[in-house]
């Protein structure tokens, strides 16, 4: 039975919840809430080869990253609050400082440092080894109170009913070598965008439901990958440096598509834009900006 929305969770208890309620993803990819104390969540995610970018390195695709940093810094904020209200990301900014290593899990410290009456704060570290040698760095802001939905007292996890993260094989496609890319079904489309089809394993707020933000960040890291490849016609895939992204509406049970255009182009950096929607171009769903670094090329000056 739900508890009254004005009736306040005990901390102990809003722990143990957020271990159970949470979002499809964060439950089938494997992330772990280990530790926890009143605005601050201790978060673990094993490796699987779903979670792949490049087969060629093992390197992960970043927008695991994504997603487990988004999730990790959803439960610092709830984890602040009482355990009553929706959370929904507005802004998440992340910092790539190195890639993970492959085969070692990645943990995640959050802390939810700020909180007002309808914005939470949040700054975030990914790392394997120490947390003083990070793979990752974010920084987000939260809207709280953003629907009337509350996953901690509504909802409980039919766990033999969740899907799963699988890969299949496609030499032929553009993600061939992705196998986080062909996990999520994005494809290339005629016209040059991107397709994500909605499906149960990208879900984050089940009672909507609505797309994992992160799901929607891994989308547009992908989409402004591809672009960038392939509107400057390099051979090796850029590597992310920095991106931003704004959630700007709910991404609903609806497929969504992406594009991406180049702002700034130097030598050794490029600067993107990229945009999602869903049923109309001119309502977009997130828009993300972010940098690249291209490969050297011999005798060429770093910016």
């Amino acid at each position: 039975m739900s508890k009254p929305a004005d009736t306040k969770v005990p901390f102990d208890e809003l722990a143990e919840a957020l271990k159970s309620r949470r979002s499809i993803y964060g439950h089938i990819s494997g992330l772990r809430l280990d530790r926890a104390e009143p605005g601050e969540s201790w978060s673990s995610l094993p490796y699987r080869p779903v979670f792949v970018g490049d087969t060629g390195t093992g390197v992960l695709h970043g927008g695991v990253v994504t997603a487990m940093l988004d999730e990790s810094c959803g439960m610092a904020v709830q984890l602040a609050l009482d355990g009553t209200r929706a959370i929904a990301t507005l802004d998440l900014r992340i910092d790539y400082q190195k890639p993970a290593t492959p085969g070692l899990e990645i943990k995640a410290h959050s802390v939810c440092y700020r909180v007002t009456r309808s914005i939470a704060f949040v700054r975030s570290t990914a790392y394997q080894e120490s947390e003083d040698d990070p793979v990752a760095t974010a920084t987000a802001c939260f809207m709280i109170g953003a629907n009337r939905t509350n996953m901690l007292a509504d909802h409980t996890t039919d766990h033999a009913a969740l899907p799963t993260l699988d890969a299949p094989e496609d030499p032929a496609s553009l993600f061939a070598n992705s196998p986080f890319a062909r996990c999520l079904g994005i494809r290339l489309c005629d016209d040059g965008t991107l397709t994500m089809p909605f499906s149960a394993k990208i879900i984050g707020n089940p009672i909507l439901p609505a797309i994992h933000g992160g799901m929607t960040g891994a989308f547009l890291e992908t989409t402004a990958i591809v672009g960038v490849t392939r509107e400057l016609g390099v051979a090796a895939l850029p590597k992310p440096i920095g991106l931003t992204i704004n959630y700007l509406r709910s991404g609903r049970a609806l497929d969504s598509h992406a594009n991406v255009s180049i702002v700034k182009q130097g030598r050794r950096i490029v600067a993107f834009e990229a945009r999602a929607w869903q049923d109309d171009p001119d309502k977009p769903i997130a828009s993300a900006f972010g940098h690249f670094m291209l490969r050297p090329t011999p005798g060429a000056d770093e910016e």
